[in-house]
């Protein structure tokens, strides 16, 4: 079981790792800094207990640890217990959720690490939003995508705030970074993905008919500007999501959880 050791003192340096989470230039997940990966509340830490980051403190109060009693069974790492007015002093706000974990970042994966054995993978561009970025790994969860692949101009995937918004899943589904973006897509067709560039362009031929390899990767760019020109050329096939009148676009999260359920319903 996890060693619980109180704290009373918000200064404590033992929950330094824990410590201006709201701060843009101090946070302990900045890469640059610390590097730290956290999750935040229940479901969140019991998903990264469960995946291939590995904690190496957690802060809560008595409440949560209670509710994580099972899952720390065995884990040989602290959980600094404190009540609610401590915890939010350290972390700079009042933390609704309770509990925080913080884990070191394990080594990147490679792009042959995530693909293999991978049926369908979504590949993002200028994706820099982290609720959307967070968004899109819960859909990907939910709907059977086996990897995401990151272009160029991407947020970190391991910012706090898309953890929290993915409830834990993008510690769960394996990504990784293209290189020599776009031309490193030519690594997907050799293990014979159909590459399909989302576009709401009206040209472009309907996602429901696009679909047609056995291992499919859907790009996905920024809401606004889209994938550039240069992405969509380095792909099979340009396809969209027929729309409503007087509507040329969705939310990126939004299209890619139809993009992701129109190739589960397809396959």
């Amino acid at each position: 079981m996890a060693e619980v050791i109180p704290i009373d003192d918000p200064a404590d340096p033992r929950v330094d790792d824990f410590r201006d989470l709201s701060s843009a230039d101090r946070r302990p997940d900045l890469p640059g800094r610390k590097g730290l990966v956290i999750a935040e509340g229940v479901v969140v830490v019991q998903r990264m207990l469960a995946s291939r980051f590995t904690p190496s403190a957690l802060l809560g109060v008595a409440k949560r640890h209670d509710a994580l009693a099972a899952d720390l069974a065995g884990l040989d790492v602290p959980y600094y217990q404190a009540t609610a007015e401590v915890m939010a002093q350290v972390v700079g706000f009042h933390l609704n959720r309770g509990v925080l974990a913080v884990a070191p970042r394990p080594a990147e994966l490679t792009v042959d690490a995530v693909l293999d054995g991978a049926r369908t993978v979504a590949v993002l561009e200028g994706v820099n939003d982290h609720e959307n970025l967070g968004s899109m790994f819960r859909n990907a969860a939910g709907l059977g995508v086996d990897a995401v692949l990151f272009g160029d101009r991407c947020s970190d995937p391991l910012y706090r705030r898309s953890v929290r918004v993915s409830m834990g899943h993008v510690l769960r589904v394996p990504f990784a970074s293209v290189p020599r973006w776009p031309g490193g897509l030519e690594l997907l067709r050799e293990r014979g993905f159909q590459i399909i560039a989302l576009t709401p362009n009206p040209a472009a031929v309907n996602l429901a008919t696009a679909m047609t390899g056995e291992r499919v990767a859907l790009l996905l760019g920024a809401e606004g500007p889209g994938l550039t020109e240069e992405a969509m050329r380095a792909t099979d096939i340009r396809a969209r999501i027929p729309m409503s009148a007087g509507t040329d676009s969705l939310n990126v999260a939004t299209a890619a959880a139809m993009a992701f359920y129109e190739r589960v319903r397809t396959s």
